[in-house]
């Protein structure tokens, strides 16, 4: 459950379930592995970037050589697909037939729109799609890699904070090519969609999903108040109350940001 990566300035970085999971993976580093003492910093929380709403224009960009368009808009995803995605049952490793029909009968999609899914985005199986809705268009399946890998680009690294998309579907509706093929290489494709998913993004109400920890917390009824002046001081939200039979305590489940959860364990 540790993801360690090492960034090109050298620092290392340590992903962890929270706080305290970080903490104890540091300690045994700096007593048992590296034995040695390094300096960390403040702890981080990933932040996912999405849209609101149906952009409120198609957007267009153009290939550096003036030759090839492409036209997109952006939309959310609803939370039950993206979980599903995220979960696998409609991710690309699916079967395709299967999860045609699941799309078109749970979340209303066009028969169409369910079998033309180029890719799923970030790493090739997070929660964003992009999806084929051009009518005839000459020479689309020859940018389909290009128009993929500049989406994996775009979703690793949104326009707003730098963060991984989530929950966005990204409509192709247009494509205009150059019919020599030599002018429309990778080159001349990839660099306006990234900008073209970078301005879907922006004209939909862009807007960032933050981690949330559920929290269960038992405590003695009069402690109570103290439970709840903590969660609202840290934008916490109480949701149940559960009297445990034959006890004087009370089982507590709240909604806590992560990122007000640090110096919670201390």
């Amino acid at each position: 459950l540790v993801v360690c990566t090492t960034e090109e300035s050298g620092e290392h970085v340590i992903a962890g379930c929270g706080e305290l999971h970080v903490e104890i993976c540091l300690k045994d580093l700096r007593e048992e592995y590296a034995q040695c003492e390094f300096t960390v910093s403040d702890p981080v929380v990933s932040y996912r970037e999405t849209v609101s709403e149906l952009s409120n224009q198609t957007c267009l960009a153009k290939s550096p050589n003036k030759h090839n368009r492409i036209y997109l808009t952006a939309e959310p995803l609803p939370e039950e697909l993206s979980c599903e995605i995220e979960s696998g049952k409609l991710g690309p490793k699916a079967e395709a037939k299967e999860r045609a029909r699941m799309l078109r009968e749970k979340y209303d999609w066009d028969d169409a729109m369910a079998r033309k899914i180029w890719a799923w985005g970030p790493e090739t199986e997070g929660a964003n799609l992009v999806v084929d809705v051009t009518q005839a268009v000459q020479y689309l399946n020859e940018i389909k890699e290009h128009v993929n890998s500049a989406f994996q680009w775009a979703s690793k690294e949104g326009p707003l904070c730098e963060e991984n998309m989530r929950g966005m579907k990204f409509n192709i509706m247009d494509v205009t090519l150059h019919t020599d093929a030599i002018h429309r290489g990778a080159g001349q494709i990839m660099p306006p969609t990234r900008r073209c998913c970078f301005a879907a993004e922006m004209t939909g109400k862009p807007t960032l999903q933050e981690p949330i920890f559920l929290v269960e917390i038992t405590c003695p009824q009069e402690a109570m108040s103290g439970v709840y002046n903590c969660m609202n001081v840290r934008r916490g939200c109480v949701f149940e109350e559960n009297p445990r039979e034959g006890t004087p305590l009370i089982q507590v489940k709240a909604h806590l940001p992560v990122s007000e959860s640090f110096g919670f364990v201390s």
